[in-house]
């Protein structure tokens, strides 16, 4: 027993200020390297009626469904046509399995909790409540995404009845 504890402390230490960045237009974001699962290329998606706009339909991945949420609509960006540099970045958010629709996945990086800075308040902006910090490399930030927000308790719920 203890052993399987150690396992899964010396697994989170190895995963501790990893994060998955993507970008959006030119804004780079950052997603926990805990949450993710894998990423994968576009697949055909089938259409899932009375599920908000942002959710674009379902996967089927090695015989599990997976919803889609298109992340450019959830952030309430202009559509933009997938194409070959578009990934699906496959996460785990309390068990619930969701493919997060991306431009382009960039690289894993170390961001250290030193360089990392609250969300300064800058309104109400619909984003903010998405962003869990702001990851400083070098010249540039990065955002970091609050997985667990993303989607809403409805949000959640509909997609676990679909």
């Amino acid at each position: 027993m203890n052993e399987e504890r150690d396992e899964i402390l010396l697994e989170e230490d190895t995963q501790r200020n990893k994060y998955l960045t993507f970008s959006l237009d030119e804004e780079m974001y950052g997603i926990e390297i805990k949450y993710v699962t894998e990423i994968i290329g576009l697949q055909a998606i089938t259409r899932v009626p009375e599920l908000p706009d942002y959710i674009r339909g379902i996967i089927n991945l090695r015989g599990k469904i997976i919803p889609l949420m298109d992340v450019r609509l959830r952030f309430h960006k202009d559509e933009k046509p997938y194409d070959d540099r578009t990934c699906i970045i496959v996460v785990d958010i309390d068990d619930l399995f969701i493919g997060l629709i991306v431009d382009t996945v960039t690289e894993v990086m170390n961001i250290s909790d030193q360089d990392i800075v609250e969300t300064p308040d800058i309104g109400t902006g619909v984003q903010s409540r998405f962003i869990s910090g702001i990851g400083k490399v070098g010249d540039e930030v990065k955002l970091l995404l609050d997985c667990r927000n993303l989607l809403s308790e409805a949000d959640l719920q509909e997609l676990k009845s679909a």
